[in-house]
């Protein structure tokens, strides 16, 4: 379950927006008139919120749905208030769980160090220049806004080429290699490589999952977990990688830019419609890079020079 140290009225708009509530329904569950929580909101972080109301709103979010959680932390995300510390590219060293915001889309990155990781089904010691990876998969509202700077032909099951808003926090899809690699182009991104994104996933010392070595499906969206559909991107709290990176088993399969075969392209990660077992971060999956599926989307990777040249 996501955690608010101190509510300010941003985080009570983010609630009541993810809880699907009017101001009225919102005040009626936290037992305070409606006209409070519209001042709270209009004050934005500026607001002074009494302590009882903290413990209110802290009981709300915690009875929320899970999908309300998940929309929540994506609300939060989009508007640029992480929910963990965030570090600027140039800083020192930095350890996992630690975070920037990059330039170019304005998503969340987490860092990963230089170094030896084991990778693939025998642990082989692979080097890894260190890398920037986005927290969560590409959603659709981080897609619609490339859509809408670039004129890219949106998503085919986009409706009258809108994504629906309760989809808005959820990874995009439908989306070929192509489509991918232009997203991070524009954002001054790359796909990962092969070796970036099983880093990611599984960490330095060869766990299978991101999460350990349990085979626990509850911790990510796959075919046993039973929702059969994409979910919100920050929803399985519990299932981050070592580096506090989501989504790296289950919800959708991710594109890479390893090629496999001329015109072909390296896929990870599992989806939804997948049993656990595909989602073993080191077995890697494959397909044209036309090809556009249900299940299947993608998330980016920078360089601290590619950050820095954005800043610029």
């Amino acid at each position: 379950m996501p955690l608010v140290t101190k509510w300010t009225g941003r985080e009570v708009k983010a609630l009541r927006e993810a809880a699907r509530m009017s101001l009225m329904e919102f005040a009626e569950k936290l037992g305070v008139s409606d006209r409070i929580v519209s001042r709270w909101e209009a004050d934005g972080e500026k607001s002074a919120i009494r302590m009882v109301n903290q413990a209110a709103l802290d009981t709300l979010l915690a009875k929320a749905e899970r999908d309300a959680q998940g929309r929540f932390v994506g609300i939060l995300a989009a508007d640029d208030v992480p929910m963990h510390p965030v570090i600027e590219p140039g800083e020192a060293e930095t350890s996992s769980g630690e975070y920037v915001k990059h330039p170019g889309d304005g998503k969340l990155m987490a860092h990963v160090p230089e170094g030896i990781f084991l990778a693939g089904a025998e642990d082989d010691p692979v080097w890894v220049d260190e890398f920037y990876i986005d927290t969560f998969p590409t959603t659709n509202a981080d897609y619609a806004r490339f859509c809408a700077a670039t004129r890219r032909q949106p998503p085919e099951r986009w409706e009258n080429g809108r994504c629906p808003r309760e989809l808005y926090d959820h990874p995009v899809v439908h989306v070929t290699w192509r489509d991918a690699t232009a997203y991070a182009e524009w954002a001054g991104k790359s796909l990962p490589t092969a070796e970036q994104w099983e880093k990611a996933a599984r960490g330095t010392t060869g766990r299978t999952f991101p999460w350990g070595n349990q085979k626990t499906a509850a911790k990510c969206n796959v075919r046993e977990t039973g929702v059969e559909r994409t979910t919100s991107v920050s929803r399985y709290h519990s299932g981050v990688s070592p580096y506090g990176v989501y989504d790296m088993v289950g919800n959708v399969w991710e594109w890479l830019a390893t090629p496999t075969t001329p015109g072909r392209y390296e896929l990870r990660g599992s989806a939804f419609t997948s049993p656990l077992f595909r989602g073993f971060p080191a077995v890697p999956n494959d397909a044209s890079d036309m090809m556009h599926d249900d299940d299947t989307g993608f998330r980016c990777t920078a360089t601290r020079q590619q950050i820095q040249s954005r800043n610029r």
